[in-house]
């Protein structure tokens, strides 16, 4: 089965474990097994969770790209047979680390335009993946950055622990 090639608010919010208005992302608007670009006009809701004493800042973009690359990995499990059940939990993944981080702006409540989101698969295998992204609003950059996501915490090895 070929999970399809947009998805709506709700498509999003069944593959993720982000709900409410938590699920920050309005729609993929395309994607294929290396990028993703995603949509999303939330930064200017009232009651965006993100927002702290009154503003939402621009380094709260990078939350906003992490749930692209969450849907992006959902949407790469379903193509390799991982499945898809509708009725699961979506598995949790973890940001390990953010790199190389511009702001560009300020803030993002003040910008009146759709946040487009990109991400890109750099490397990584099943359970760790470097993604490079980036969030804008039309031509104008707002923030870009490079991430690690550890798809599962528990399938990590741990070093050997120090004798005693």
């Amino acid at each position: 089965m070929n999970p399809p090639r947009t998805l709506t608010h709700d498509e999003i919010a069944r593959r993720i474990p982000h709900q409410g208005t938590m699920c920050l992302l309005d729609s993929v608007t395309a994607w294929d097994g290396d990028h993703i670009m995603c949509q999303a006009s939330s930064h200017q809701a009232a009651d965006n969770p993100l927002r702290a004493q009154g503003r939402l800042g621009a380094a709260c973009g990078v939350e906003y790209a992490a749930q692209a690359m969450a849907v992006h990995g959902a949407l790469v499990a379903e193509i390799r047979g991982d499945g898809f059940d509708a009725d699961a939990v979506p598995r949790a993944g973890y940001l390990a680390s953010v790199r190389s981080v511009s702001l560009h702006v300020d803030r993002l409540d003040t910008v009146a335009a759709p946040l487009l989101i990109s991400a890109e698969r750099i490397t990584g295998d099943n359970n760790t993946v470097l993604y490079s992204f980036a969030v804008k609003a039309g031509d104008t950059a707002l923030l870009s950055g490079r991430a690690v996501v550890v798809l599962d915490a528990a399938a990590l090895s741990l070093p050997p622990a120090a004798p005693a």
